[in-house]
């Protein structure tokens, strides 16, 4: 499988990254060991995860996720090497200082995650989510620290914008410190204005990797969501009801037609756009099932037409242009 580089992390990642979400939600411990060991044998090997995942769910408390992976890379002796592992902090932990992205939660964050994790190092650390209460001096000399340390070896920010992640390069220049080197932002066939335009031209020039969650809009891209009857009993249809409007139909219709013609699925196809995109690195998603597995080296050997490009690309702005 071809693997892309990343930013200038030097790390050469899978054109699909896992999201490891479901760990302890949508998959228990066991489902989840059988999902890792089958992402490995279809070649994939980057996966994306977080401290809080996934304290959503009824009796958690966050870090079940990170509990998970740990298990088992110490059941599977050498596969820590081979995989390419993220995951972030910021987000709220339950406890007193707990969230936020100052020195002294990042310093005892990073030992939490990685004694669930098991591992000494976290190859890429994201700042999960603004945190207007410190400076980016503080939050990046925190970030140099642990890259001294050795306890990361690359760092990223998560739903940062164009204002936000141009200070933060800015500060990182002018201070010495090191510079966020990979963004993650949510983006999709539906949710594009977030990240087009100058956030996406800032990653371009400075070659910041990214790479992309929400990548399926919440599954609502796989096109089995075509009216309000197919939401219920879905765990998902909370999130994914925003996105049955008209825009969103015409972006199923578009995806369900190149599907046709390529003997695809429609979230094969949009993953597929999303990896042909100029600024993105790959997409991160999530699956419950080694077919939806399967369906990821399938859209990471899909090479769309130009046609099917522009025609994706325009049923999604349909809403921009009103």
């Amino acid at each position: 499988m071809k693997t892309k580089s990343l930013g200038t992390t030097g790390f050469e990642i899978s054109p699909i990254v896992f999201g490891g979400n479901v760990f302890g939600w949508t998959l228990d411990e066991a489902a989840s060991f059988r999902m890792l060991d089958a992402l490995i044998d279809h070649g994939f090997t980057t996966i994306d995860t977080a401290d809080v995942y996934s304290a959503w769910v009824e009796g958690n408390k966050g870090g079940e996720s990170e509990t998970i992976l740990g298990k088992w890379f110490a059941a599977r002796p050498g596969m820590r090497e081979k995989v390419t592992l993220f995951t972030k902090v910021g987000s709220d932990m339950g406890g007193p200082g707990e969230k936020g992205l100052s020195k002294d939660w990042i310093s005892k964050a990073i030992d939490l995650s990685l004694g669930r994790l098991k591992t000494d190092h976290v190859d890429l650390y994201f700042s999960h989510w603004p945190d207007d209460s410190v400076t980016h001096e503080e939050t990046l000399g925190a970030y140099q620290d642990l890259l001294k340390a050795g306890k990361i070896r690359a760092i990223g920010a998560s739903n940062y914008d164009y204002a936000l992640l141009s200070s933060a390069q800015k500060a990182a220049k002018e201070k010495g410190l090191p510079a966020y080197q990979v963004l993650q932002p949510e983006y999709n066939l539906y949710d594009r204005d977030g990240f087009e335009g100058e956030l996406r031209d800032l990653c371009i020039a400075e070659n910041i990797g990214v790479v992309t969650y929400f990548s399926l809009a919440a599954g609502f891209l796989s096109g089995k969501y075509r009216s309000p009857e197919d939401l219920k009993g879905s765990k998902r249809g909370g999130m994914v009801e925003k996105y049955m409007n008209d825009r969103g139909m015409a972006i199923v219709k578009a995806l369900t037609e190149v599907a046709d013609a390529h003997g695809a699925k429609p979230a094969e196809v949009a993953l597929a756009w999303l990896i042909a995109r100029d600024g993105v690195t790959a997409p991160i998603a999530s699956a419950t099932s080694e077919g939806q597995l399967a369906s990821f080296v399938k859209a990471a050997e899909l090479r769309l037409a130009a046609d099917e490009m522009t025609a994706l690309t325009e049923a999604g702005a349909v809403e921009a242009a009103h």
